[in-house]
């Protein structure tokens, strides 16, 4: 499967403009995903416990199918 990079590119950022803090155009982001949103993909059943020392996370089998699904729908080169 071909990306389409401008649009991965495009999601990142606004993914780090979500995790961003401060004022006007002075921001920063974190480079994690709000805690929020990993514990509910984890209650989901589509990750492990993101509430661990690692700096990654397990996809279960079925959180493995869908993020294949949804890379291809989002950023699939058509």
């Amino acid at each position: 499967m071909d990306i389409d990079a401008e649009k991965l590119q495009q999601v990142v950022l606004a993914l780090l403009y979500l995790n961003s803090f401060g004022e006007g155009t002075e921001r920063r982001a974190w480079k994690s995903f709000p805690w929020s949103i990993m514990d509910s993909l984890h209650e989901k059943g589509y990750i492990s416990d993101p509430a661990n020392k690692n700096k990654s996370v397990w996809l279960s089998e079925k959180g493995a199918k869908l993020s294949e699904k949804l890379l291809e729908k989002l950023f699939a080169v058509k």
